[in-house]
């Protein structure tokens, strides 16, 4: 078995792993990244972007629900659930095409099969299988793993993918029927969106979140709204609940769930799907062999994304929250690039922007309003309503909230939280914001154009000051 020698090997080919790879290349570190499935990941193949595409497809079919309040006409509209599906698979072969392609632009070796580490002299070698069962060696000065996870599952409780009624994000992106009823256990990101999806195309959709409210990882305020709005879509929202077991029928799921007050009740649908959150791809890489430091089946690494093993890094869902996509591909530029001797910026994890793309979506950065108080902050906190913007009522979009939180001493901005139209385009305004360090000074003197969204962030910001115009 010869080894072939390398600067840097990448295993995992997601949005960390390919975009490691390709700045490592600019770089000029001779680069091979091992991918056993599909060029980018879940994310562009099984989660951020074909996700997106789905509820692109309900939202439009919601807004044709809707033609008479714009004074359009659209008699009986329908949906080809089959072309949906067709049209999001597409997209995600696309951008994984698109992949290969930079991949190739910048000369950086893809290898085909699934990678273990062995002990070395120096960085761990990389023993890669390919699809014949054929191993070949590959050695390298630095190692970086970008495996991902996947979906965390409850085999005991019965909560586990079951080929038929029980489904991940992975079976519920490719529905083998449009569930009339459908179960979603778990409230965050994942499972508030397929359930906006499912929702908007007809399925009764019920929700169970363990915590005592729904998307539990923003600003209680947002998540009221939140909470408010898809009660008023159709959904029926459980918090403080838990699934305790599920009993499989012929052709429907009963679910056995202990409500807030102690009491059971039982809920039978058409589909479950789990979003009860994720587990690092940690197994069969020969983690336990060379020592390496994990923590819950992620492994621990210091702020440059060194791991505790000698030439061995990790980075994305692989390592610490908030498990993003974008997160992944800047730590994976941050790791190269102290790799190749530069100096950068270490990850502040409190700039990295969250965007849920239900309906409204919902988007933040910062501490939330409670976290702040925590911390000792004494704050300033601004809002403002949809309804006082133009752009937003015009869209036919009055529902939502622009919030901002200020440290009152220094005009910090110490967060931002939003839910309604478009916010997960809007948010970045308040994460350039806080990368610059930027004051309620600068904000507030910051020419926002009209007729926009974005007014709402500038309104917002005064209104923490006292100097709210339109409302």
């Amino acid at each position: 078995m010869s080894t072939q020698d390398y600067d840097l090997i990448i295993i995992g080919a997601g949005p960390g792993g390919y975009v490691a790879a390709i700045r490592a290349a600019q770089l000029g570190l001779k680069t091979a990244i091992v991918e056993r499935a599909h060029l980018g990941g879940v994310c562009l193949n099984w989660g951020c972007i074909p996700t997106k595409a789905l509820l692109r497809s309900a939202e439009v079919f919601d807004l044709m629900n809707e033609a008479k309040s714009f004074g359009l006409s659209c008699q009986k509209p329908d949906f080809d659930l089959p072309a949906v599906v067709k049209r999001s698979r597409q997209i995600a072969s696309q951008l994984s095409g698109g992949v290969k392609y930079l991949l190739k632009k910048h000369k950086v070796t893809v290898i085909d099969g699934t990678a273990r580490l062995e002990k070395a002299a120096k960085a761990p070698k990389v023993i890669v299988k390919d699809k014949a069962g054929k191993d070949s060696a590959y050695s390298a000065a630095h190692v970086i793993l970008a495996t991902g996870a996947r979906a965390r599952t409850v085999p005991a409780a019965g909560l586990a993918p079951d080929g038929k009624f029980i489904w991940t994000a992975k079976e519920a992106m490719t529905p083998d029927i449009m569930p009339k009823s459908l179960l979603v256990i778990g409230s965050g990101a994942i499972g508030i969106e397929f359930a906006s999806f499912y929702n908007a195309l007809g399925a009764d959709v019920t929700v169970v979140e363990m915590m005592d409210r729904v998307l539990p990882v923003e600003d209680a305020e947002i998540s009221q709204l939140a909470h408010k709005a898809f009660t008023k879509a159709g959904m029926n929202i459980l918090t403080a609940a838990q699934v305790e077991k599920v009993t499989p029928g012929k052709n429907t799921i009963a679910a056995t769930i202990k409500t807030k007050d102690g009491k059971n009740q039982t809920i039978t649908a058409d589909r479950i799907i789990l979003a009860i959150g994720i587990v690092g791809n940690v197994e069969n890489l020969g983690l336990e062999a060379l020592g390496v430091k994990t923590d819950r089946t992620h492994v621990v690494v210091d702020a440059w994304s060194r791991t505790n093993v000698a030439g061995l890094y990790a980075i994305g869902d692989l390592t610490a929250p908030p498990w993003l996509a974008h997160k992944a591909s800047h730590e994976g530029v941050i790791c190269v690039e102290k790799i190749a001797g530069k100096n950068p910026h270490p990850l502040n994890a409190g700039n990295i922007p969250g965007c849920t793309y239900c309906r409204p979506q919902v988007a933040s950065v910062g501490l939330t309003e409670e976290a702040a108080k925590k911390a000792g902050f004494t704050l300033k906190v601004g809002r403002f309503p949809f309804m006082g913007n133009g752009k937003a009522i015009a869209l036919g979009e009055p529902e939502g909230l622009v919030k901002t939180v200020f440290d009152a001493k220094t005009g910090e901005l110490l967060g931002a939280h939003m839910i309604g139209a478009e916010v997960t385009e809007l948010i970045q305004g308040y994460t350039v914001a806080r990368t610059l360090e930027t004051t309620e000074h600068e904000l507030m003197e910051t020419v926002f154009p009209h007729p926009t969204l974005s007014e709402m962030m500038h309104e917002s910001v005064l209104d923490a000051y006292g100097r709210v115009i339109h409302i």
